[in-house]
């Protein structure tokens, strides 16, 4: 058994407000002996629109900023994976930093197949990549690609992922309707599709979105079975940290897939 953690943090006034908030809920996520807390999408240097003064973010200013989260990694003694904006020689990018409870940086995962309406925004990335932090073997898929294209989450459980992390954002801080039930038919279909790509790939999913005052998800743990072992009630901010058991993460229904049945190039 292995205690995860799924940060919903305020959306962040600035970098430092951010690192601020972050450093609560490491703090609190550590103190639930979670190896691994995960931040949702972007959440350095804030997702855009929703930072009422955007300020600057030069490839030195976001550098610094992934340092604070190395050394807050050490200061607690877990893992993070940190969503970002981040420059490539393509152009900003928008990834997920994953660092060790050492303050290590292991690497990042890019969001490869971006919503249409992030196309000004930021360039897609192209590659794929397993993690491993005390044993835990995990991929990451960012908010869309996660929700829409369900390959991003079966490649990761083929190739060994006990668990795809999930950094996202749904809702509004401003208005709409604060749902009651999690996972409810009158619900948006975000949490339906978390549970499908637990199910479909029989490993555990976690997805972590703001603390926003309305919600279209709840940031989520799910079991390798569909089950939801946690979520954040919504309108809420706070951490959520589950048991998890590897032996049940085991990507059978991934493992199982042929995919020369299929011909993706038609």
């Amino acid at each position: 058994m292995m205690k995860i953690a799924i940060a919903s943090p305020p959306f962040p006034k600035s970098i430092a407000d951010g690192l601020e908030q972050a450093e609560k809920l490491v703090r609190e996520a550590a103190r639930r002996e979670a190896v691994i807390i995960c931040f949702p999408e972007s959440y350095i240097p804030g997702y855009p629109g929703m930072i009422a003064e955007p300020e600057e973010k030069s490839p030195e200013v976001l550098q610094g900023a992934l340092d604070e989260v190395c050394a807050m990694a050490v200061r607690h003694n877990i893992a993070i994976v940190m969503p970002m904006d981040w420059y490539s020689n393509a152009g900003l990018l928008n990834i997920a930093q994953v660092v060790s409870n050492t303050g290590k940086v292991l690497g990042y995962q890019t969001k490869n197949q971006l919503d249409p309406t992030e196309d000004d925004i930021w360039v897609p990335g192209t590659d794929r990549h397993i993690f491993e932090i005390n044993g835990l073997k995990f991929g990451v898929t960012i908010c869309h690609e996660g929700f829409r294209y369900p390959e991003s989450v079966r490649w990761a459980a083929q190739n060994g992922a006990q668990i795809v992390f999930h950094p996202h954002f749904s809702g509004s801080n401003t208005d709409g309707v604060l749902l009651k039930d999690w996972g409810s038919m009158d619900n948006p279909y975000y949490e339906k599709a978390m549970m499908m790509r637990a199910l479909e790939n029989t490993i555990y999913f976690a997805s972590s979105n703001y603390g926003s005052l309305y919600p279209e998800s709840a940031s989520s743990i799910i079991a390798p079975d569909g089950t939801c072992l946690a979520w954040q009630p919504y309108g809420t901010k706070g951490v959520i940290v589950a048991d998890i058991d590897l032996e049940k993460a085991t990507g059978l229904l991934a493992k199982r897939f042929k995919p020369q049945l299929y011909d993706y190039g038609r």
